[in-house]
């Protein structure tokens, strides 16, 4: 008995150091494309062997009250764990980070009886006290 216990207990071991060695297998990159241009212009691109995608163009926007804007139009994509194909695309400039995807959460629709009160105070204007 105790020596099927230790039997397992080895395979178990040995089980475990192999997925241990498969999940830190170094990952192939498979294409790698990158442009940085004195101006403030970019642009790259990246595969990797498990199916990973990444691309972006940065460009720089006339100057603002601050100096000149930097902006970032991109996209990147995966399979998740389920199969899932994932593409996220994204623009980012002086009004902040915005992705858009399937995979990314939305809220919930107003419910109709508050999308009915809040138009009637927005109707209703300021009130005095």
């Amino acid at each position: 008995m105790m020596k099927i216990a230790v039997f397992a207990a080895v395979l178990v071991a040995v089980a475990s150091a192999q997925q241990f060695q498969q999940a830190r297998a170094p990952i192939p990159i498979l294409r790698l494309e990158s442009q940085i241009q004195p101006d403030g212009r970019f642009q790259y691109a990246y595969e990797t062997g498990n199916g990973i995608q990444a691309q972006a163009v940065g460009d720089q926007k006339p100057a603002g009250r601050d100096g000149p804007i930097q902006s970032v139009q991109g996209q990147f994509a995966w399979t998740s764990d389920d199969g899932t194909p994932v593409q996220i695309s994204y623009i980012a400039d002086e009004n902040g980070y915005q992705p858009r995807g399937s995979a990314l959460p939305t809220p919930p629709p107003i419910p109709e009886a508050i999308l009915k009160s809040l138009e009637l105070i927005a109707r209703a204007g300021p009130q005095r006290q």
